[in-house]
């Protein structure tokens, strides 16, 4: 029996095609994919797709997008056999690691996939890109599939969404997952790594959460920072959570005003959340003396979570209405296979 793929089109240079005339860049007629990608005919399933009225530029993606993403998985949750979603590659790994957090009980692929140039571009990676997203969302065995959760399809790697990043703009080899392996390989073989996928027992129907709070600041730290920049920002009115981005495992500059400014932050019940710059290795408070203020103010660890992933965990879990210490319960605990600490091993 075929297995039924639906795409969603959110945006992005993937749904786009060169118009030779005035070179210009304009919207994809999906109702051509196969006059564009006849090898799609080739493959072992059936599709269809479902595009956003207004197609966007993930630019402008935000988390009332993220929502019309997971309503239109669930709302066509029976129907299909897996989800690939097609999507803008700015904003990708935000709006992936968010549908990773908001999604549960997923027993289905989503794939999340776009391109660096357009579809209809004659060196465009985008046709490789979406039939190697199909055929992954199509896998199964003894009839289920494979994959059960969020990735990211790029350049014949495939991640786990809430692990990946955009690391280059210029090259096809966009996105890459520092702090975790690649969970699948698109080379002579298609090749799914499931000793390293998330393996969950599902007991309930698919559920999706859209209480979400994007009351979040990012402070990004540098030696010889302005004092008064430091505290327009973390006296910003109605934020619920600051996430630091700080040195190495988590350290800071230890100015006597610069702690005193965090503890404020702190004492109001706002949720202080510390992750680090590097883009491999983790945080860990308390290592050097640096980092001794941020463990004795009870600040939250990102372990070694994405930036995409610190920042949508936050928004997903601000919307949850929990106390201060459930927060950091729930923040520095492994839910979806985003993060590892020393206290857990994949």
């Amino acid at each position: 029996m075929q297995t039924k793929i639906l795409l969603i089109y959110t945006g992005g240079t993937i749904g786009m095609a060169k118009d030779y005339g005035d070179q210009s860049l304009k919207p994809f007629n999906f109702d051509n994919l196969l006059k564009q990608i006849p090898e799609l005919g080739l493959l072992d399933c059936s599709f269809d797709y479902h595009s956003f009225d207004t197609p966007i530029d993930s630019s402008d993606m935000k988390p009332k997008y993220w929502i019309n993403i997971a309503d239109t998985i669930q709302q066509n949750y029976e129907n299909y056999d897996g989800f690939v979603v097609l999507h803008g590659t700015d904003t990708m790994a935000y709006t992936a690691s968010a549908l990773s957090f908001m999604i549960d009980n997923l027993e289905k692929p989503v794939i999340f996939t776009g391109s660096q140039l357009p579809i209809g571009d004659l060196r465009t990676d985008a046709k490789e890109n979406l039939i190697t997203s199909i055929q992954l969302a199509s896998l199964r065995k003894k009839d289920k599939p494979i994959i059960k959760e969020v990735c990211v399809y790029f350049e014949y790697k495939l991640f786990r969404a809430n692990r990946t990043t955009k690391i280059n703009a210029e090259n096809f080899d966009a996105f890459e997952s520092p702090n975790y392996p690649v969970i699948g390989v698109s080379g002579v073989h298609l090749e799914v790594k499931e000793d390293l996928l998330l393996k969950n027992t599902v007991t309930e129907k698919l559920a999706i959460n859209k209480k979400l709070n994007a009351d979040v600041g990012v402070l990004k730290i540098f030696p010889g920072m302005n004092r008064s920049f430091i505290e327009s920002v973390l006296k910003a009115p109605n934020m619920k959570a600051f996430i630091i981005e700080a040195f190495g495992t988590g350290n800071i500059f230890t100015d006597d005003w610069f702690i005193e400014l965090l503890e404020e932050v702190t004492n109001k019940g706002i949720h202080l959340i510390i992750n680090t710059q590097c883009a491999g290795g983790m945080v860990e408070l308390g290592r050097y003396a640096t980092s001794d203020a941020l463990l004795k103010m009870g600040a939250i660890s990102s372990f070694d979570l994405t930036m995409e992933a610190a920042i949508t965990k936050a928004i997903y879990l601000l919307g949850q209405n929990l106390s201060k210490d459930e927060f950091k319960a729930q923040y520095e605990a492994n839910l979806k296979g985003e993060l590892r600490h020393h206290f857990y091993n994949d």
